[in-house]
């Protein structure tokens, strides 16, 4: 991630440079691509991390060794009143907020609908989909102040139902490419823009922790640009939705970041 943080600093977007913004589920996998690139863009970033501290902190640490700005916020998205409280805590830190990154998610296991459980039902939806409700009614108070903006990454199981014992995930992710059609007609008016970005098959913690390497073999043939993504495949979607200068008259939509693999 440093030859990363490297080739972005070389590149300026000015209007980004001093905004505040949340990026839950940060530690590691995009969100972590993705707070290296914001930070080396001059943005102050709230980074969230739930289990993870070891990488936040590698990763914080990282980012003000590049003379950037940012403070930890743990927390357990997935909890009632834990998602407001990592709002309040990033807007105490960063003295109000610009933006926010609705980034934490998983699959939390592989099952067929036959083995399910409402245990299972609930953890995964209160981590996928609440936990984007909550934060974004939570920051919403904060970014109308001057207008904002809202990424939410969903994901291209949102399109096609997911890949085998994928499916409750992939409706979670349906949940979140909705409300984002939602909120970017709610939110206009308070000059907030609502984004989101859909990554394919990106080699993450995500898919090292419920994908094989046969599994990711059948994936990646499916992909016309004929390779796995990567974090940093994903960063220049996020920035280019964060910038009022290069998207200023977008919202309500979902970037697609998949390599081919699906062209709606």
């Amino acid at each position: 991630m440093a030859e990363l943080a490297q080739s972005l600093a070389s590149i300026r977007i000015p209007d980004l440079a001093g905004k505040r913004v949340l990026i839950t589920g940060a530690s590691t996998g995009i969100g972590a691509a993705v707070a290296l690139a914001f930070a080396a863009q001059g943005m102050k970033v709230g980074l969230h991390f739930n289990a993870s501290r070891e990488p936040a902190e590698r990763l914080a640490a990282e980012i003000k060794a590049a003379d950037g700005t940012v403070h930890l916020i743990q927390g357990d998205v997935s909890k009632d009143g834990e998602t407001e409280r990592v709002v309040r805590d990033a807007v105490d830190a960063l003295g109000g907020l610009d933006g926010l990154v609705n980034n934490a998610g998983g699959m939390l296991g592989r099952l067929p609908t036959a083995a399910m459980t409402d245990e299972h039902y609930e953890r995964v939806m209160n981590l996928n989909a609440r936990s984007v409700l909550a934060a974004t009614r939570a920051a919403h108070p904060h970014l109308k102040k001057q207008g904002g903006f809202v990424i939410n990454t969903t994901s291209i199981a949102a399109r096609n139902g997911g890949g085998n014992g994928a499916i409750l995930y992939a409706a979670s992710k349906g949940f979140v490419s909705t409300i984002t059609h939602g909120h970017a007609k709610e939110f206009v008016n308070d000059k907030i823009r609502v984004n989101a970005v859909a990554p394919g098959v990106i080699a993450t913690p995500f898919h090292e922790r419920y994908t094989n390497d046969e599994q990711m073999e059948l994936q990646r043939k499916t992909i016309p640009m004929g390779f796995v993504g990567t974090p940093e495949d994903c960063v220049g979607a996020y920035l280019f939705l964060a910038s009022p200068t290069l998207s200023g008259y977008i919202t309500g939509q979902v970037i697609e970041v998949n390599g081919g693999q699906l062209m709606p």
